[in-house]
């Protein structure tokens, strides 16, 4: 039955079946009061005012019954109004009525009801029992929790179960002393609360309500400026400021659902210590950048013009490399990378994808023959088991944790972790694979072997559509549970158990981080993964497939915009000359021919006087890249050395010329996220006085060195791109005002394609490939016997020049940790909270402890967040020999306590 019919107070109304009497009258404009009502929760019925009186059944809640062929509804009659009534005094009773200046007035829906249910003044004094007087928690720097305003809904208790996946709210205490509460009723900011605010936009009323709040004057749909989820905001903006953020309910990829950063942490956009006036390195400056003195935008753009020409006709345009931005737009990216082209005349170009994700690109065109995810996000719901290797989702993707956890409790979704923390999520796993870091290849092979061993390899599959299947067979042969329980520190068991939970499902898939491709192994770890899926013909269908999680906002979007040193825009082939006389005629310019240096090999070129000058955009190596010191060194040693940022990074503080750019509020464009998602970025708001779009700057720029660029707008930009790349051959703006469109979009009148290979792979055929684990590069000894692995904290993002400058993030996360097990500490004399030293063979930091059984024995981690405490002094650059991306991952220290430092 596609519909049912039923009567509402004599309105015949047609409702989807499993639909409730209450959501039916809803949709049908038919208001029945309700406080415990979300249309995002389950029904729970608590509030009891949306009785309504069913024909042969009496008075029922609207929102526990389903609606039923025929059903006759009356949503008023005396009972009915006696009962809503007597519901709605028991909660109005003690709450505060200071509606003019609460932060809900207006949109409280204990004002609607009290409208409409009517409510006696006199009679509600009489019935008051006592003034309640309950402290406000104040505590969380983004929002307070009132417990005096409190209907006891539920809502925000749900919130936290069903959508956040925290369960840091629940109801406390009995009868009248009953309230919404933490455990043992602590402080939000010392409770497990993540401060998302999923609980605080759903609170009917203003028990939960945020900070500072004002009603913006108009709302601008974008995207979240962070991670590769790339989920849809409503930023809120009066006059020319930004004064508050919700999620974009109509957005695929979040539904309206933010994590802390998303929702809380623009305020960087407001900051005063935003750049907004060019400057040039002066030891003699007098601006409020030691260093530094402001210089007007002619001289800046002429310096820089200038300084780049003439190192490029001195030493060659091989002489300079460009790094794009990962944060920035597509369009900025395509155009860097021509510039860098067309203008100084080098594939020197490359970005931030170089240090995280191009062992994705390289592994996943070995075996499937593009390097992007397979499958579109809304898969984690579809799927049967969900296999996460190397990533934390919550931390460093909070919104697909969050619908991942969803998944597990509502659709009994399976969940296998590889990772050597144990994670939100690995608590929630069965089995937990506490890796070793490094063993990823012998992992994966490991779990090959069992399923060719127990006969659960898809057969027609790998007949019908693969290739190479005989010698990788072979090759996992050597990899028994016993050699690979050796190797990884998993006990043999689990990873027989995992290996059948996987295999055994109709529909798997692998989600997938950078504990997977930030090793010196990572290409072969992403092949790894790729070949289990190919093993199980777990791809081309829904619910199946291979999907990296990007780090960064548009780190997708930067690669397919040939931001690389090897290919050009949509991954077309340098050495094709058919490719390059197409982008010769029409960006009237000869290319060269030669791939250009990876950036993470330009820092060695320095050194030797190969690499003389380099452009940087949005990016900060100084802080982010491994083994600062040999970085710092190459970017000091560089003759030019020109940056765009929003702030005065680590990497800007070392530049000749600073250019102060445009945030992603503050211009057009678009990002694509993990699943391949183009998606429209609006401006909001005006820039600060003095700062520019990097459209603008790099077209002065160009200006200035003789080449002027024909597409000097975003929408003129994209249009190019759609003509430049048969990949996004369809997605121009108009179609993107509509809703996203996923590449490959071929046409105007292709609607995207959101899953890859359901029928055949680029090549025809993927290959398998035969990969063989081999140790990584530094091992734990006598002198440096603990492994350290890297990563995110939830609060904040990369090198932090975002997030650190939204204080509320700062307040909840305010330094950086050492995570080391009780283990390992007891062992070395080290206690929480207590300042150590950790180092390596490469240098050290100074750390605050965290004692905790996350990390495993052995095993401690540091984010990369914080540039007092630069993580990757510690970290090694040895590099994936095809992507040369870094080992982040494992790099052996020591650990000891500060003597003296601890006192007291």
């Amino acid at each position: 039955m596609d519909q049912v019919n039923l009567s509402i107070d004599a309105v015949e109304i047609a409702a989807t079946p499993g639909t409730t009497v209450l959501d039916a009258a809803l949709g049908a404009g038919i208001y029945i009061p309700h406080l415990c009502h979300h249309p995002d929760l389950k029904p729970a019925g608590v509030c009891r005012l949306c009785m309504v009186e069913i024909a042969g059944r009496g008075t029922t809640p609207a929102c526990l019954s389903p609606v039923e062929e025929g059903m006759v509804v009356r949503t008023e009659s005396p009972e009915i109004r006696d009962l809503r009534r007597v519901a709605a005094e028991l909660l109005i009773l003690d709450h505060r009525p200071d509606c003019l200046v609460c932060a809900k007035n207006n949109r409280c829906e204990l004002q609607r009801v009290a409208a409409h249910v009517g409510i006696d003044a006199a009679r509600l004094a009489r019935l008051r029992r006592h003034e309640k007087t309950l402290p406000v928690d104040d505590s969380n720097p983004f929002f307070t929790h009132d417990p005096q305003q409190c209907v006891l809904c539920g809502i925000c208790v749900r919130t936290c179960n069903e959508i956040a996946g925290v369960n840091a709210l629940d109801f406390a205490f009995r009868g009248f002393d009953t309230m919404v509460a933490t455990f043992g009723n602590d402080p939000l900011v010392k409770s497990r609360c993540e401060s998302c605010g999923e609980c605080v936009v759903r609170c009917p009323v203003g028990a939960l309500a945020a900070k500072d709040f004002q009603q913006p004057s108009r709302e601008v749909k974008t995207i979240c400026p962070y991670c590769g989820t790339g989920c849809g905001l409503l930023l809120g903006v009066r006059g020319n400021r930004i004064v508050g953020v919700r999620g974009d309910p109509d957005s695929s990829v979040n539904r309206g659902i933010l994590c802390v950063k998303g929702r809380f942490g623009i305020d960087f956009v407001n900051h005063p210590d935003r750049l907004s006036t060019p400057l040039i390195r002066d030891p003699a400056g007098g601006s409020r950048f030691p260093g530094f003195r402001e210089a007007s935008w002619d001289e800046a753009l002429g310096l820089a013009a200038r300084s780049l020409a003439a190192i490029r006709n001195q030493y060659g345009p091989a002489a300079i490399m460009g790094i794009s931005s990962s944060r920035g737009t597509n369009e900025e990216s395509y155009l860097f990378q021509k510039f860098m082209r067309a203008v100084v005349g080098t594939n020197n170009v490359d970005n931030c994808a170089r240090v995280c994700h191009s062992p994705s690109v390289t592994g996943l065109s070995a075996v499937f023959g593009s390097g992007a995810a397979t499958n579109p996000l809304d898969d984690i719901e579809e799927t049967e088991v969900l296999f996460l290797v190397g990533c934390s989702p919550t931390e460093a993707h909070p919104v697909i944790g969050m619908r991942i956890q969803r998944a597990i409790a509502g659709n009994g979704v399976r969940l296998i972790v590889a990772d050597p923390r144990k994670t939100r999520l690995a608590q929630s796993a069965d089995p937990w694979l506490p890796v070793r870091p490094g063993t990823n290849v012998a992992l994966l092979n490991g779990l090959a072997h069992v399923i060719l061993r127990e006969g659960l390899h898809d057969e027609r599959f790998i007949a019908a559509r693969t290739e190479g299947f005989e010698s990788f067979a072979e090759k996992v042969q050597a990899y028994a549970p016993d050699r690979v329980a050796a190797i990884t520190g998993i006990p043999a068991g689990d990873i027989e158990a995992a290996a059948r939970r996987y295999a055994q499902a109709d529909r798997a898939m692998i989600l997938y981080g950078l504990g997977v491709t930030e090793h010196s192994d990572g290409s072969l770890g992403v092949m790894g993964c790729a070949n289990l899926a190919l093993l199980t013909g777990n791809v081309g269908r829904k619910g199946t497939g291979v999907n990296p999680l990007r780090g960064q906002n548009n780190v997708q979007g930067a690669c397919d915009m040939g931001a690389l040193p090897n290919v050009l825009p949509g991954y077309q082939s340098l050495e094709d000359e058919a490719v390059r006389g197409k982008f010769e005629a029409a960006w009237n310019c000869k290319l060269p021919v030669h791939k250009g240096l990876k950036y993470t090999e330009a820092w060695h070129f320095v050194r030797r006087g190969r690499v003389r000058a380099a452009y940087i955009v949005g990016h900060n190596p100084a802080l982010t890249d491994p083994y600062l010191q040999r970085v710092e060194e190459a970017l000091a040693a560089l003759d030019f050395l020109v940056v765009n940022e929003l702030f005065l990074t680590k990497t800007a503080r070392l530049a000749h010329v600073v250019l102060p750019a445009a945030s992603f509020a503050e211009k057009e464009g678009t990002f694509i996220n993990a699943d391949r998602q183009v998606q429209r970025v609006r401006k909001a708001v005006d820039p600060p006085a003095g700062c520019k779009t990097d459209v603008d700057i790099i077209c002065e720029l160009a200006d200035r060195m003789g080449y002027a660029m024909p597409a000097r707008t975003a929408a003129d930009l994209m249009d190019e791109i759609a003509a430049m790349v048969p990949l996004m051959a369809g997605i121009r703006y108009p179609r993107l005002e509509e809703h996203p469109l996923a590449w490959p979009c071929l046409d105007e009148k292709d609607c995207g394609s959101r899953m890859l290979y359901e029928k055949s792979f680029p090549r025809g055929r993927a290959t398998f490939r035969a990969i063989d684990h081999a140790e990584p590069a530094e091992a734990p000894d006598a002198s440096y016997p603990l492994i350290l692995t890297t990563g995110r904290r939830l609060q904040h993002y990369n090198c932090g020049s975002m997030t650190r400058c939204t204080p509320g993030l700062s307040t909840l996360c305010p330094e950086e940790r050492l995570e080391i097990h009780p283990q390992d500490a007891a062992g070395l004399n080290v206690r929480e909270d207590e300042m150590v030293e950790v180092a390596s063979r490469r240098g050290k930091i100074r750390v605050r402890a965290r004692v905790t059984d996350r990390c495993s024995p052995g095993v401690v981690f540091l984010s990369f967040h914080f540039e007092e405490v630069p993580t990757n002094a510690l970290t090694g650059d040895r590099l994936d020999p095809m992507a040369c991306t870094p080992e982040y991952k494992v790099s052996a220290v020591r650990v000891a306590p500060v003597e003296g430092a601890n006192v007291g």
